[in-house]
């Protein structure tokens, strides 16, 4: 295959001038509409100011089949990553090629207008396989493609409105252009990209600052601060991390910027793509970890997706064509014997005791009031942490009851609100499937989409309770895995998530049903009722699995008190027992 030229220093601008943007503003709406997706909006940014140069747009049927089965655009120019634009069969039907779609926000407002090109039916299994390596939707990237996107592509060149408007953190935001002119005011020729999603430590500041002596180079902070993977710190909590360790770099060495970039966790394909995007946003050098851009493992088991040094090994491969320097990075722990952090290969050869903390190490230790070693971290960054990371006392968490019907799980919620109500640490929000169904669902069916809709409507609610340091408790039926795993990925950014699996067997259920749903089921009267004529998918791994058939409520529901206890989210120490 011809090897193309490096990717260049030539930035697309995708913004009309100034009276264009007006005349798009008022003809958009007699535009056919969409409403982005917060990775849509990502994307959206990103091709706008000229992060995913050379892109022109969202890709056409030619540049995804490339990209799919090369990892390249039509010219033959390095992209290992689909930038499309996803939608719904209804929208498609509507579309035409060189009409224009307008992209609008979540309030309305319409950022970009796209041109249509193409129109054409997603083949998620081939994406998956060629981008992921793997077609099981417990890869975090495969689930979003196969759940959470539409059917149908759409392609074409995007005419640019305005950029998006970041009102947090205003002053750490910078499109690439804006990045490029603050380097050469400052006079720093070698620019060293860290791009990380997790909070920064003592490891990852001297890995930063003998990374940058090695480059002869200063230092990018850029935090993705997009979509990021299930499990990871809300960016909010990560930024005062990152702005806490500002301080302990050397004066004039490193500046931070924010990246509104929505990850894929593609691993090595992935590396590759925030290396052409580094590049554009004026870096010479990028930092390439052991595990970079790497979902979590497999079913919480320690087989891997992708082996431990594989985007290093990809984004190598590609260096001169990429035209930017790759500084890899060993896995490295802290050694008490030395009182330094030594790589792993090191720690092997000579002997070495070591030691190192995880993501969920930190999490669970400032949960349960544990210390942190000095060794680890500082004391601004564990602060910062420490109000993300509230002792399990003082924290939100959401109760999310699941079982078939009749399985006693509105029971035992309503025991369990009564005794939290009773012990008074927090405000507490009860969301039975009854009462959710007459007061959020009302217009909604049975159907699998209409249960779907039903289940993130309460995830919603009880994420905005669980931020806010209150307890809700759910008690869905919840049948499909993939709405009660979409539930926890957005409530464990916040807080805790506890799963309750009511596994009440069948005949029980049938036997206690008071309203003859069941038997109604049974008779073809009520369809897709779970359990008879549609399935019930059985939580492999819930927080807690409580039998009722053998059980009374109230002995049922002290199990789940203890459970509470026993974690931590009801304690005895005094700074825990106060009133909201």
């Amino acid at each position: 295959m011809d090897v193309s030229p490096p990717h260049g220093n030539k930035l697309i601008n995708l913004l009309v001038d100034k009276q264009e943007a007006e005349e798009l503003k008022n003809l958009s709406q007699d535009f056919p509409a969409i409403t982005l997706s917060q990775r849509q909006l990502c994307d959206l940014e990103l091709l706008v100011n000229g992060a995913f140069s050379p892109l022109s747009g969202f890709m056409n049927q030619a540049a995804w089949q490339s990209v799919i089965e090369q990892g390249r655009l039509p010219d033959g120019l390095l992209w290992p990553i689909p930038i499309t634009l996803d939608i719904n069969a209804e929208l498609a039907a509507k579309l035409n090629n060189g009409d224009k779609l307008a992209l609008r926000d979540a309030e309305g407002f319409t950022p970009a207008v796209l041109i249509v090109e193409d129109i054409w039916e997603a083949d998620k299994k081939t994406e998956a396989e060629a981008i992921y390596g793997t077609t099981s939707d417990m890869h975090p990237g495969v689930d979003y493609l196969y759940n959470q996107t539409g059917e149908y592509y759409v392609g074409g060149k995007l005419l640019g409105i305005e950029l998006p408007q970041h009102f947090e953190f205003e002053s750490l935001w910078s499109n690439p252009l804006e990045l490029r002119k603050l380097f050469k005011k400052r006079g720093w020729k070698n620019i060293l990209a860290f791009q990380t999603s997790k909070p920064m430590h003592r490891v990852h500041r001297e890995l930063a600052l003998n990374a940058a002596k090695q480059a002869q180079a200063h230092i990018l902070i850029h935090p993705t601060v997009g979509m990021t993977k299930p499990g990871d710190l809300h960016y909010y909590a990560r930024v005062h991390c990152y702005q806490a360790i500002m301080q302990y770099f050397p004066a004039n060495m490193a500046m931070m910027s924010l990246l509104p970039m929505a990850m894929r966790m593609a691993g090595p394909k992935e590396a590759l793509w925030q290396a052409i995007v580094n590049k554009n946003y004026g870096c010479s050098h990028i930092i390439i970890g052991p595990e970079h851009a790497s979902p979590p493992k497999q079913n919480g088991s320690n087989e891997a997706y992708y082996s431990q040094y594989a985007s290093q090994e990809e984004v190598l491969k590609h260096q001169q064509e990429l035209g930017i320097e790759v500084i890899t990075v060993e896995e490295t722990r802290y050694v008490k014997e030395q009182k330094k952090f030594l790589p792993l290969s090191t720690i092997i050869k000579d002997g070495y005791e070591s030691e190192m903390l995880t993501d969920n190490d930190v999490k669970t230790r400032l949960y349960s009031g544990q210390t942190i070693p000095d060794w680890f971290s500082y004391p601004e960054v564990l602060k910062a942490l420490s109000n993300a990371y509230p002792s399990r006392c003082k924290q939100g968490f959401t109760l999310f009851f699941t079982g078939l019907s009749g399985s006693g799980k509105s029971t035992l919620a309503k025991i369990i609100y009564a005794k939290l109500i009773e012990l008074g640490s927090r405000p507490v929000t009860l969301l039975d499937g009854d009462i959710v169904r007459h007061n959020l669902s009302s217009e909604l069916g049975f159907s699998k989409k209409d249960r779907n809709i039903n289940i993130r409507r309460i995830g919603f609610v009880a994420n905005e309770i669980t931020k806010n340091g209150g307890v809700a408790i759910c008690a869905p039926i919840a049948p499909y895995t993939k709405m009660r795993r979409a539930a926890r990925n957005l409530i464990e950014q916040h807080g805790a998530y506890i799963e309750i699996h009511v596994s009440t067997p069948l005949e029980t259920c049938e036997d206690r049903d008071r309203k003859g749903l069941y038997a109604k089921a049974r008779e073809g009267i009520i369809p897709e009722f779970t359990g008879i004529s549609d399935p019930y998918e059985v939580p492999e791994n819930p927080e807690l699995r409580i039998d009722t058939s053998s059980l009374s409520a109230m002995e049922a529901a002290q199990e789940i008190y203890l459970y509470l206890f026993r974690e931590g989210f009801i304690d005895t120490a005094e700074d825990c027992i106060t009133n909201f």
